[in-house]
């Protein structure tokens, strides 16, 4: 049996074909950029978050800049960011001029804690990226508590997150404004790439939306020197679908989960994702974890099974940063999860037997 990482499949039944009549219908209305369609995606994007605003842009990076830019952070600040994380947190923090300071994150949730956050923060430090990791929000009652103690801002990296929640809140609504990637593999994904900041502050969303389109609200009418970062209006009324099945594919990306976690707990030289209290965990990657990682990996492969490490090599280990001074040994909990850490597939529309057979290898693996 040959079992992909991730597919996109017709599930629930009748999706797919909701998608193709809203990609026609704009193909024939002929209003491609900016056009209604955008502005109903996100109304309705915000209305499903109880949020305030939510602003399509080109895609999760730019909804990282742009919601940082947003935040204030420039040229000299300092900006706490998990070290495990997509490179694209830390790259938003650079691409303004700012500096990334990276801060272990927990072992047991693989998110950023208040408590290790607070020992980085320096005269410099602007904010605090909150990167809601594989689909679990982080802890954000402490993070807030401690950004608000030291006048920080505090930015959502949800671009894993859609749907989840923390004391039933969604991510996304917690600071000063978050960043949502649509990109096609993410629980609401798009036909290609796509993204949004949220936010509650109006004074935010008002400086965002003009500055993602060179900086007008009327056309030729410049008030910022903006940029070019637009949601199609294609893909708008394409997430504008999706959305109204976001939350039963997230119920059944937590059902393929807890069967995993039920069949494989007996597994002694595995470690299964851990659900922090208060946490809604929308599994978007289902990460395991053993010393045998690159062995249980090449195993599964033979056996027809695809998988995926998030993420193989840590940001302070890319060459990329070494303008950072980091070193290997600075972050162990990191480097550990990197040299560890193996995805399993898990995506709405699994089959049954799919997932048994997966099951059944990982089990063959360990006797």
């Amino acid at each position: 049996m040959q079992v992909p990482y991730v597919a996109f499949r017709d599930w629930p039944a009748g999706v797919t074909q909701q998608v193709e009549q809203a990609v026609s219908r704009v193909m024939h209305e002929q209003q491609f950029i900016l056009g209604p369609d955008v502005k109903a995606f996100e109304d309705a994007f915000a209305n499903f978050l109880n949020a305030g605003s939510a602003i399509g842009v080109g895609n999760g990076f730019d909804a990282l800049v742009l919601a940082l830019k947003a935040a204030g952070v420039g040229p000299g600040d300092e900006v706490i960011v998990p070290a495990n994380t997509f490179i694209a947190t830390a790259n938003a923090v650079v691409h303004l001029g700012a500096t990334p300071v990276l801060a272990e994150p927990d072992l047991q949730t693989y998110n950023l804690a208040a408590a290790t956050a607070e020992r980085h923060i320096t005269e410099k430090t602007k904010a605090i990226v909150a990167v809601h990791l594989y689909g679990q929000t982080c802890e954000m009652e402490q993070l807030h508590k401690l950004c608000k103690n030291y006048s920080l801002k505090l930015v959502e990296d949800a671009a894993q997150a859609h749907g989840a929640k923390y004391r039933n809140h969604f991510a996304g609504t917690f600071g000063d404004a978050a960043a949502f990637s649509f990109y096609p593999t993410k629980n609401l994904g798009a036909l290609g790439d796509g993204g949004a900041v949220v936010t509650s502050n109006p004074e935010l969303a008002t400086f965002i939306r003009s500055y993602r389109n060179y900086g007008q609200q009327e056309k030729y009418h410049n008030e910022l020197v903006g940029v070019n970062s637009r949601l199609d209006t294609l893909q708008a009324a394409v997430l504008t679908i999706k959305l109204k099945y976001l939350q039963q594919q997230n119920e059944e990306r937590q059902r393929l989960a807890k069967l995993y976690l039920k069949l494989l707990q007996t597994i002694n030289e595995l470690t299964l994702p851990f659900t922090a209290e208060h946490c809604d965990h929308v599994y978007h990657i289902f990460n395991i974890r053993t010393p045998r990682r690159d062995e249980l990996k090449n195993y599964l492969h033979q056996q027809g099974i695809q998988t995926a490490i998030h993420y193989p090599v840590p940001i302070h280990l890319q060459q990329a940063y070494r303008f950072l001074n980091y070193r290997a040994g600075d972050f162990r909990i990191t480097e550990e999860l990197a040299n560890t850490s193996l995805s399993l597939p898990l995506f709405p529309g699994m089959t049954e037997a799919e997932q048994e057979y997966v099951i059944s290898c990982v089990k063959k693996f360990f006797v």
